[in-house]
């Protein structure tokens, strides 16, 4: 390929910029993740359902007719793959790992860490994935975070705390300066700086009222910044909320269905969600809405009235955004 990129500054270099280029010749061997696209395409009768199987395990990039479905239905996040798909394999891993090698541990080598050495296993794993994938920025950086967060936690500092997630996100960004231009980064920041401001807040709650209500939690908090940056919505976009959290039994599933050949097993489902008539409508939001938002969730920092607060005007938010489809 020839790249004419004409004169860049550092900044557009940075930030990505858009320049004109010319294929002179295209390899004729099939690459690995070719080669699992096809085999993942002859197990699907609808092209729709394999590319979107496609974007979950090869992260290859959907269709914008597709694109524009799953943001109505607001479960974009979970057909680009990202952070919460890396979170469901690293929770894979562990459990296929942890009792296996605690056996082996036990009986052969006492004198290692279970801990230390199930990590690193789960980390090289992880690393080989990232390679095959071709390195995805939103992958990166869940897994720089993942291993970020894994050195704090051995080094017995305080992993919940505002404090450690703005240590990572410096550390994040001195290794790629890149990711400070990259809106997938800030908004997995975001994702995360809310869950740690749900468990400070409600860390005394019991762990099934947590477990209910962080994701409710989560769409609240995360829907002006979807609003504002995306703007479709719709009527089922509410529903997303039980999507999320099906999606943690389904992919791990859908991962062994598809290695021993029966991938087409949830098609119709997938046919029937993906053919919804979602009615979505294009909602605009002046920017400062969101900041409203931002400095309240600041303030909820220090304050505990202010997470009050904030869930009153997410809860307001949430019925403009409603009344905009009914």
């Amino acid at each position: 390929m020839e790249i004419w990129a004409g004169n860049i500054s550092f900044y557009e270099y940075m930030k990505g910029f858009y320049s004109f280029s010319k294929i002179i010749k295209i390899h004729p061997d099939k690459s690995y993740k070719t080669e699992l696209n096809s085999f993942i395409d002859t197990q699907h009768k609808q092209k729709e359902i394999s590319l979107v199987y496609q974007a979950l395990f090869t992260a290859k990039q959907l269709p914008l007719e597709l694109q524009k479905i799953f943001s109505s239905l607001g479960i974009s996040h979970l057909v680009a793959i990202s952070g919460f798909h890396l979170s469901v394999l690293s929770a894979i891993l562990f459990f296929s790992i942890k009792f296996p090698y605690a056996f082996l541990q036990k009986r052969f080598f006492p004198y290692r860490s279970l801990k230390l050495d199930t990590f690193i296993i789960i980390g090289i794993s992880l690393f080989i994935y990232l390679l095959f994938l071709d390195m995805p920025p939103s992958l990166l950086r869940a897994f720089v975070m993942l291993l970020i967060g894994f050195i704090l936690y051995d080094r017995g500092l305080k992993i919940i705390s505002m404090q450690t997630l703005f240590l990572t996100i410096v550390l994040i960004l001195v290794i790629f300066p890149r990711l400070s231009f990259n809106i997938g980064f800030w908004l997995s920041v975001t994702g995360v700086f809310y869950i740690f401001l749900f468990l400070l807040h409600f860390k005394t709650r019991g762990k099934l009222w947590q477990f209910l209500m962080l994701p409710l939690w989560l769409y609240f908090t995360m829907l002006p910044y979807s609003i504002v940056i995306f703007g479709n919505f719709s009527i089922y976009h509410p529903l997303s909320i039980i999507w999320t959290a099906l999606f943690t039994l389904f992919y791990p599933f859908g991962i062994f269905l598809h290695l021993i050949g029966h991938g087409d097993l949830f098609d119709s489902s997938l046919g029937l969600l993906m053919h919804l008539e979602t009615h979505s409508v294009k909602i605009a939001i002046d920017l400062k809405f969101l900041l409203i938002e931002i400095g309240l969730s600041l303030l909820a920092m220090y304050h505990r009235v202010f997470i009050y607060a904030l869930l009153l005007y997410l809860f307001g938010f949430f019925i403009y955004a409603m009344d905009n489809v009914t």
